[in-house]
């Protein structure tokens, strides 16, 4: 039977999600034999983050990678990341940060657990300013207002 086609229309174009290409590619990675590489926070790697649904972001080319900051390190093989892109936008959830003397946007939104096992090269170290200012960005997006003061019945 062949492989049904996604698409997915942004902004007058198409773009084509290909899910039976990633399941290989995951299936892959899943089974590697290979020791993690050594990473630790504030690192950027290359990250197979695959192809996922509906607006979560998607990794690019042969091995759907995306550049990933390395936020939380729980143990050598889970981490906590978040994508980066070259796409800037002003708002709350697209952190601007310098990499390798590029302007690029840390996706806060898109704040995911990883496995090391989908790390494939080192791309950069973010300065402490920067990822300072990620991690209280991530703070803020999870502070929860406080619930109004209820009236008792008395």
């Amino acid at each position: 039977m062949p492989a049904k086609v996604n698409k997915v229309y942004i902004e007058n174009s198409v773009y084509i999600k290909e899910f039976d290409k990633w399941i290989n590619k995951k299936k892959f990675i899943h089974n590697k034999q290979s020791l993690p590489p050594f990473f630790k926070e504030r690192d950027i790697w290359w990250a197979s983050i695959g192809i996922n649904v509906g607006f979560e972001e998607d990794g690019k080319n042969d091995n759907f990678v995306r550049p990933v900051l390395i936020v939380k390190k729980f143990n050598n093989e889970i981490f906590l990341g978040v994508p980066l892109s070259t796409k800037l936008k002003d708002n709350k959830y697209y952190i601007q940060i310098s990499v390798t003397d590029k302007t690029v946007s840390a996706l806060i939104s898109q704040l995911r657990v990883l496995s090391s096992r989908r790390i494939w090269n080192k791309l950069a170290e973010l300065d402490k300013g920067d990822y300072s200012i990620v991690l209280t960005e991530i703070k803020n997006l999870f502070i929860l207002p406080f619930l109004p003061k209820q009236e008792g019945r008395g």
